[in-house]
């Protein structure tokens, strides 16, 4: 599934800029219209039953090497966390670490801390190749492989295709 979505969209470099301008205008369009209203609802809903913040903050290393938190809501190992979890509803408060610059909506995942370089090259991202190719059922190896595809090949026709299927992949998740 993964390599047929490069072959499918071809292989070019990306801008960075055309990469950032997708990135603010649709982290601004997802917050306005669905993020706000589903992470506030989701967020009050899992801290009001854990009896906490309604967010967590959590190290990440970004692009170069810069230290950044990401934004996460916090889920209390319920039925409710499990499902907010499962459908990624957690990642939703990291559109505000999109349009800080420190994420991107496509790249690879952001880790604590990472002796990488080749994941430094780019921003870490909301979503990327790995999650709309099979999501968590995939081994770490995989979904490295996946990320490191990524950072080597991506331009913003992948970007875009990879946004396009993020739903669908996000929905079959929660489905399983």
């Amino acid at each position: 599934m993964a390599m047929s979505l490069i072959t499918r969209v071809g292989r070019r470099p990306a801008r960075p800029s055309a990469k950032r301008v997708v990135d603010l205008l649709g982290a601004a369009l997802l917050l306005a219209l669905c993020a706000a209203p589903l992470a506030l609802a989701a967020g009050l809903l899992c801290a009001t039953r854990a009896g906490r913040r309604p967010f967590v903050r959590e190290p990440a290393a970004g692009l170069a090497g810069r230290p950044f938190r990401t934004w996460r809501l916090r889920t209390d190992g319920s039925g409710l966390g499990s499902a907010v979890e499962r459908c990624g509803l957690d990642a939703l408060p990291q559109l505000l670490n999109v349009l800080r610059g420190e994420m991107s909506l496509v790249g690879p995942r952001p880790e604590p801390r990472t002796d990488r370089a080749d994941r430094l090259l780019v921003r870490p991202g909301m979503t990327g190749l790995w999650q709309v190719s099979a999501r968590s059922d995939l081994p770490w190896e995989e979904m490295d492989l996946l990320d490191r595809h990524y950072v080597e090949n991506h331009w913003l026709g992948m970007d875009l295709a990879i946004l396009a299927q993020t739903p669908r992949a996000a929905l079959r998740q929660r489905l399983a």
